[in-house]
């Protein structure tokens, strides 16, 4: 696995741009490539569900610490065993949950959440307007019988007198 990202990664910043971003779709997973104009880049691999815009967030936050703790001279030749960047654990472990690392997609869900409310509020407004069509549907039938009722009972009283 370890030799399918690097190979991968390798490949697919070779062939990108410097200063582009970009999402490449190998077997079940997107690789995101981040180049940035001083040709420091990043490569970030996830599955398809996960957001791209974080990925990209996460990039950009790695690469920027990353800038700021190595030197720019280590950059090109250096290796993982020669480069110590202790940063890179604390951001994955921050981004292992996309909704809480990424404040837009935090408002997504707390959006989505407020839609589903929505929408069942709704429904039950509206099954509670069909309820109220039948009770004045019932009230009119039952408003009509009384009135029959009345003219009924008129014409039978009237032939008699109370005395």
């Amino acid at each position: 696995v370890q030799e399918f990202m690097t190979f991968t990664s390798q490949l697919i910043v070779d062939r990108s741009h410097i200063g582009s971003r970009a999402a490449v779709k190998e077997q079940d997973y997107l690789c995101h490539v981040c180049i940035r104009n001083d040709s420091l880049s990043g490569v970030a691999i996830a599955d398809s569900e996960y957001p791209s815009r974080v990925c990209f967030s996460l990039l950009d936050k790695v690469l920027d610490d990353f800038g700021k703790q190595v030197d720019r001279i280590e950059w090109p030749t250096g290796s993982p065993e020669v480069i110590r960047y202790a940063g890179l654990e604390a951001h994955l472990a921050r981004y292992q949950n996309p909704r809480e690392a990424d404040p837009m997609s935090k408002v997504q869900a707390e959006l989505d959440e407020t839609k589903v409310i929505l929408h069942n509020t709704m429904e039950s407004l509206l099954e509670r307007g069909e309820k109220l069509d039948d009770l004045v549907s019932k009230s009119e039938v039952l408003g009509t019988q009384s009135k029959a009722f009345y003219k009924t009972a008129r014409k039978q009283n009237s032939c008699c007198e109370i005395m």
